[in-house]
C-alpha cells in the first residue's frame, strides 16, 4: 500500500496508459481472421435471443417493433485495481434478418476487481440508429445505461435516444465503481 502512496499522479497516469495499451494490444493479437461467413455461427445468437425472451417476456415489444438489434451472446469482462476491459462477438439483425457480425470492446477506469460474463442486446428503434451503428464509429459511454434483465425490471422501460440496451448476466463476480465505454465494430454479411 505504501508503494501507491509514494507514486505521484504523473507516474500513476503513465502506468494506467501502459495497462490500457497492453489490453488493446492483447485484443489486436487475439482476434482470429476468418475467410468467410458461417451462418451456423448465428446459432449462438439465436440461443442468446431465446434466453432474453424467456428471462424477460416483456422484451417482446422490442423484438417486434425495433428496426434492428445487435446481440452479443457472450461478453467477457475483467478488471484489476483501476483498469478493466471486456470483449465479445455478436450478430446484427435488421428487420429480423441477419445482416452482419459485430464485436464489442469495453474499457473501464476506476476501482474494480473480478471477472464476469454476460449477454448483451442493443435494440435500435429506427433505421437511422442502426445505420449509425453500422458506420463502425458507434460508442456508448457512461451516460447510456444498460438494464440488467431480472424478474423485477419494470415493463415500462423504453428507448433512450433511439437505443435500448439490456444485459443478461451469465457467470462470475465483479465489484466495480467505474466509468468507461463500449466501442463496436461491424462487418456486413456478404
Amino acid at each position: 500500500m505504501m508503494f501507491f502512496n509514494n507514486m505521484n499522479k504523473v507516474s500513476m497516469m503513465k502506468m494506467v496508459k501502459m495497462i490500457v495499451l497492453a489490453f488493446m494490444l492483447a485484443g489486436l493479437f487475439s482476434v482470429t481472421a476468418r475467410a468467410g461467413w458461417d451462418p451456423a455461427e448465428g446459432d449462438n445468437a439465436r440461443a442468446s435471443v431465446e434466453s432474453f425472451r424467456i428471462s424477460a417476456p416483456w422484451l417482446s415489444r422490442f423484438f417486434e417493433n425495433a428496426h434492428g438489434y445487435a446481440v452479443f451472446p457472450a461478453v467477457f469482462k475483467g478488471g484489476f485495481f483501476i483498469v478493466g476491459g471486456g470483449h465479445g462477438k455478436g450478430y446484427v439483425y435488421e428487420e429480423k434478418k441477419l445482416v452482419g457480425r459485430s464485436s464489442i470492446t469495453q474499457f473501464n477506469v476506476g476501482p474494480q476487481l473480478g471477472g464476469q460474463s454476460f449477454s448483451e442486446i442493443i435494440f435500435f428503434k429506427s433505421k437511422e440508429e442502426l445505420d449509425n451503428f453500422k458506420k463502425e464509429n458507434y460508442e456508448m459511454n457512461a451516460q447510456v445505461a444498460a438494464i440488467v434483465v431480472t424478474a423485477a425490471v419494470a415493463t415500462n422501460t423504453d428507448y433512450s435516444n433511439g437505443v435500448a440496451v439490456f444485459v443478461l448476466p451469465r457467470a462470475g463476480v465483479m465489484a466495480e465503481a467505474t466509468v468507461g465505454g463500449q466501442k463496436f465494430s461491424y462487418n456486413p454479411y456478404q
